[in-house]
């Protein structure tokens, strides 16, 4: 809950600092991101706030509903004690402990995401920006999918579902499926945009029981990592 807090805190702090120059724009939009066998769609609503007199910086907040859709991945070992033996900030320096990690193959997956997200833009020029965006909470949702657990050269079958709650925390600390966007945006006119960028997009499954206990760490979750190229168009007003 302190890592809870600590976030929350600071979101609001940035988007009061950014509610204090008064002048807003909000925009719609819809991605689209390919990568090896996944692909996503992604619709997001974003209220930006311009910074200083020159407006050029923004800060913003949004919703994202962010649907992917693979074909034969495996979902790893997902709880920081396990991946890294660490947890807080030092994970993001850690190496994995690869006997400690487990995988969960899925054949055919679709995780659906819906979070609130952190905006960041830098306007060059009236044509030209570049920004990026991190969903930070919210919740998941999806049918439940029948896998095949791995552990030590032995498998067997298991369910899992989407797991249910999202949270942007540090790296491998952070809590289900989480979206990321870096990207360079071109304003045709007033009212629309293209964005052509990267998506980080973690997506995670939790079993219906805890399948791995190892170091007296009972473990449900699994993750996957991935990595797509984006396009996108949206509506200003």
């Amino acid at each position: 809950m302190n890592k809870l807090s600590l976030l929350t805190g600071i979101l609001f702090i940035s988007m009061s600092l950014a509610a204090q120059q008064k002048k807003s724009t909000s925009l719609l939009d819809l991605g689209i991101g390919i990568g090896s066998n996944q692909q996503i769609i992604s619709g997001s609503w974003v209220n930006y706030w311009g910074l200083r007199k020159s407006q050029k910086f923004k800060l913003g907040v949004g919703v994202r509903l962010t649907s992917s859709f693979a074909i034969d991945k495996y979902y790893e070992t997902a709880d920081a004690r396990l991946t890294s033996g660490k947890t807080g900030p030092g994970v993001l320096f850690a190496e994995n402990i690869p006997a400690n990690i487990d995988s969960f193959f899925v054949g055919k997956s679709q995780i659906n995401s819906l979070n609130l997200s952190f905006n960041s833009e830098y306007q060059f020029s009236s044509k030209w920006s570049a920004g990026f965006n991190i969903d930070l909470i919210g919740f998941s949702f999806g049918t439940q999918k029948t896998g095949i657990y791995s552990h030590n050269g032995a498998s067997s079958v298991v369910q899992a579902k989407p797991t249910a709650f999202n949270l942007l925390l540090i790296s491998d600390n952070d809590l289900g499926s989480l979206n990321s966007e870096l990207f360079v945006r071109y304003k045709v006119d007033k009212k629309w945009s293209v964005r052509a960028g990267t998506s980080f997009l973690f997506n995670e499954y939790k079993t219906n029981t805890k399948v791995q206990v190892q170091n007296c760490i009972e473990n449900d979750r699994f993750r996957h990592k991935s990595l797509y190229g984006l396009i996108a168009l949206s509506y200003h007003f």
